[in-house]
C-alpha cells in the first residue's frame, strides 16, 4: 500500500534528515518508527502526509506517485492518511463531539453523516458520554482520544502517530498504545513514531529503527534497539 523508494530529504545548507530510505508497508499493517531526536521519524511521517517533498527518491501511496498530486486530489489523499501529534491539535472553543465534527465538516459530509460518524468514533475511543465536554476539562489522555476520533472519521487507510503518548503519564499511555492496537485490528493501517522503549516491546509489532537519517534495521516482531 506505500512504498518510500530511495527517499533523502535534504535541508540546507547541508542537513540530511532522511537518506535514501527505502521501506514498504502493506495494508493493515502496525509499524513503529523509533530512533533518537533527529533520527528522521517525523520526516518520514511529514513526508507521508505530503507536508514536504523528497529532495530525491519517491513515495507511492497504492501505487501512486503521491508527488505528481493537485490541489485538488492532495485533501482526497489526506483523507486517506490521518494523523495525531503529542500536542492533540484541538480547538479549546469546541466541545467533544464538535472538535470531532470539525474535520468532518471540513470535508464537507452531511449533517446526517455528522450526527452517525462522530458518536461511533467516540464509542470506539471510549468517550461515549463525554460529547459535551470541552477540552480544559479532559485529561491529557481523553484529549488524545478525542484526536484519534478526529482521525477515525475520516475513516483513514493509514493512521499516523507522530509521538502522541509524549505528554501522557503511563497510564494513559497504556490507554494509547491499547486503543492504537484496537484500531489496526479494525484494519487501519498504524505508522507510530515513539521513543517509547517499553510500548514498542510490550506490542511486539513491526519496528524500523532509525540513525542520522538512514534506516539501520527493520524487524518483524521487533523491539526497541537503536544506536
Amino acid at each position: 500500500m506505500l512504498i518510500f523508494q530511495e527517499v533523502t530529504r535534504s535541508y540546507p545548507p547541508d542537513t540530511t534528515a532522511l537518506d535514501n530510505a527505502s521501506f514498504e508497508i502493506k495494508a493493515g499493517e502496525f509499524v513503529s518508527l523509533v530512533g533518537r531526536s533527529g533520527a528522521g521519524k517525523s520526516t518520514i511521517l511529514r513526508l507521508l502526509l505530503r507536508e514536504e517533498q523528497p529532495s530525491a527518491g519517491k513515495v507511492f501511496f497504492q501505487g501512486i506517485d503521491i508527488g505528481t498530486f493537485n490541489n485538488k486530489e492532495l485533501p482526497l489523499y489526506r483523507r486517506k492518511v490521518a494523523s495525531i501529534f503529542q500536542d492533540y491539535k484541538l480547538l479549546s472553543s469546541k466541545n467533544v463531539f464538535e472538535n470531532v465534527a470539525f474535520a468532518m465538516e471540513a470535508a464537507g459530509r452531511t449533517n446526517k453523516e455528522i450526527f452517525e460518524d462522530v458518536p461511533a468514533a467516540l464509542d470506539v475511543v471510549g468517550l461515549s458520554g463525554k460529547e459535551a465536554r470541552f477540552p480544559h476539562e479532559l485529561s491529557g489522555g481523553e484529549k488524545q482520544r478525542v484526536a484519534i476520533a478526529r482521525a477515525l472519521v475520516q475513516r483513514p487507510e493509514i493512521l499516523a502517530a507522530d509521538e502522541p503518548t509524549g505528554n501522557l503519564d503511563p497510564v494513559y499511555t497504556w490507554d494509547i498504545a491499547n486503543l492504537l492496537l484496537k484500531i489496526n485490528g479494525l484494519g487501519t493501517a498504524v505508522i507510530l513514531a515513539t521513543h517509547d522503549e517499553m510500548v514498542i516491546n510490550a506490542i511486539k509489532r513491526r519496528v524500523i529503527a532509525l540513525h542520522d537519517g538512514k534506516i539501520i534495521s527493520d524487524q518483524q516482531k521487533g523491539t526497541y534497539k537503536i544506536k
